[in-house]
């Protein structure tokens, strides 16, 4: 690892004055270095917007979200024959889908992307040891890849899901570079990948542009992917900056070391519009409403909150109406549940908790913290009713938010402790082995209609036994919603459906497994010069089309 005055001086370098009078190299500023570069292990934002120009999924939803193909030719549609219902040998009802690679895709060192790679990244996925975010996509719902040739397979899904067309999140594997290392130590492939131990490796990388500098938590340098069979991309180089103190990252921006900061991962909503009321006339700022789902996600293997009513209580004693208009000039609308008004599976009809302090009280005291002392609650047996909460360090806009429930909280009786850690910490180890002690505040963004099986369902809480593979972090267990869940992706006459999309809403509603806040509006701050960023607002980056990027005129 080079020094830090070195990286500096590299970083410069990069970005020299003749460079940026041709505008042939974009500097994009985050927050979050990526905690890994693997695409399936361990999810963070700041690495899909990385990965996303530097590979293309099969499928993803587009910005007027809608699902496309990327890497395949076409969406498979029972119409065409590319999807069939089907029985299985042992009677079970599933379906099967078809897909074709795009004949002129390969890795950046010539390979062509084939269907070997298909079935290798299969293999891998459904290995208990494999650490993958979305396990129950190939270790359940997969029991079968045929291949035609080697660009066209088939894939058998083990129930006639509504959402057959859809494979988001099959993050397809060179197996010329991985398969050894794979086979050679599967319960440490996390940790000894190429994407790990050689990440400028061309061989990785088949999108627009492919990694060729890695300067840990400093910057990550993309070029040109002379393989890549799309579109040209306009800019020969992309430097990705790493500056996770927001403060200092506006000041980047303004000083022109850093082109843009996008909404993805970037500086929080309330810190931009004091920003564009200062210096917008120089840039082009963008607010992009989406299913960004601000929350604090809870531990429920945290005595304290087991108790439903203790978590009803630390909602009710939230004005988050309040805080939206005085913190984020009323653009962060409250969110009532994890299902955004803005989702078309969005169904009206379920609890919400509105701030009302004498409730919270009544809660509290009801679950036997019914006893103050210095203004803290206290249980018969003399335990403080104390929590920690964690979010990602240097974000101002969520240590402001941290403080203000702090206080509000404190008023109720609760003792709350900020515990905070660089992003690269946070999700990289503490929520991704479930270390946190109480609670943590960050983001979840999804697709659109996305069932959020990896984050509620029983069977995707991280466990050593899996090697802490789901994103169910709170620990939550409920049986009604793991088959609500369950049926979501099979039942698909639509009134049954929307019904099934109500009670999980419902369910979500009464059990709190985490605590919603807000339904984030995200912005970008861009550079005058720039054209083609459209923000997508949901999950899939809008660096997936970086090759439409370009400076005007």
């Amino acid at each position: 690892m080079r020094s830090g005055l070195a990286a500096l001086t590299i970083a410069t370098s990069l970005l020299s004055a003749p460079a940026l009078a041709e505008k042939d190299e974009l500097v994009i500023g985050l927050t979050q270095f990526p905690a890994n570069w693997h695409p399936s292990i361990e999810a963070m934002a700041s690495k899909a917007y990385v990965l996303s120009m530097a590979r293309r999924p099969f499928t993803a939803y587009d910005t007027d979200w809608q699902l496309t193909c990327l890497l395949c030719t076409e969406l498979p549609a029972l119409e065409k024959g590319t999807a069939e219902y089907e029985t299985r040998p042992d009677g079970g009802k599933g379906i099967k889908v078809t897909y074709t690679i795009n004949p002129k895709a390969a890795w950046g060192d010539g390979k062509p992307v084939t269907t070997e790679d298909v079935l290798f990244t299969w293999t891998v996925g459904k290995h208990p040891q494999s650490g993958y975010g979305n396990f129950d996509l190939f270790a359940r719902d997969i029991v079968a890849i045929d291949v035609k040739d080697e660009r066209t397979f088939t894939i058998h899904r083990e129930k006639p899901v509504c959402t057959y067309r859809e494979i988001n999140d099959f993050e397809i594997l060179p197996s010329h570079l991985e398969r050894p290392v794979f086979e050679a130590d599967p319960a440490n492939y996390r940790t000894r990948s190429k994407y790990e131990t050689d990440t400028t490796n061309p061989g990785l990388w088949f999108g627009p542009y492919r990694i060729t500098q890695v300067e840990p938590g400093s910057h990550v340098v993309l070029e040109p992917n002379p393989t890549w069979w799309g579109q040209a991309p306009a800019f020969k180089r992309v430097i990705v900056k790493t500056i996770e103190n927001t403060a200092a990252l506006e000041a980047n921006l303004l000083a022109g070391q850093v082109d843009m900061v996008p909404g993805e991962t970037g500086l929080p909503l309330d810190q931009v519009l004091a920003f564009e009321k200062r210096h917008g006339s120089r840039f082009q700022v963008i607010y992009k409403p989406g299913l960004f789902f601000e929350h604090v996600e809870l531990n429920l293997d945290n005595p304290a909150l087991k108790d439903l009513r203790v978590r009803k209580a630390l909602l009710h004693a939230i004005d988050r109406e309040a805080i939206s208009k005085q913190l984020f000039d009323g653009r962060q609308p409250v969110a009532h549940n994890e299902i955004s008004p803005l989702d078309r599976v969005h169904a009206p009809g379920y609890a919400t908790y509105a701030y009302d302090p004498a409730l919270a009280a009544k809660l509290l005291d009801e679950a036997g913290w019914n006893q103050r002392r210095a203004g803290v609650r206290h249980n018969a047996q003399g335990e403080r009713l104390s929590l920690e909460i964690m979010t990602t360090a240097g974000n101002r806009s969520r240590e402001v938010l941290q403080q203000v429930l702090q206080a509000q909280w404190r008023q109720a009786g609760v003792d709350v402790r900020i515990v905070n850690e660089p992003p690269r910490v946070l999700f990289g180890e503490t929520l991704d082995k479930r270390r946190f002690k109480a609670m943590a505040l960050f983001a979840w963004v999804s697709a659109p209609e996305n069932i959020p099986r990896t984050i509620f369902h029983s069977s995707m809480v991280p466990t050593e036994a899996n090697n802490w593979s789901g994103q169910n972090y709170a620990g939550y267990r409920n049986p009604e919603m793991d088959k609500v869940l369950e049926d979501l992706e099979h039942v698909c006459e639509p009134d049954a459906n929307r019904a099934l999309w109500a009670k999980l809403q419902r369910i979500y509603a009464e059990d709190l497994p985490n605590l919603p806040l807000f339904f984030r509006a995200d912005p970008y701050i861009l550079p005058p010069w720039l054209d083609g960023v459209v923000p997508t607002g949901h999950q899939d980056s809008s660096t997936l089309w970086i090759e439409t990027w370009k400076p005007k005129g």
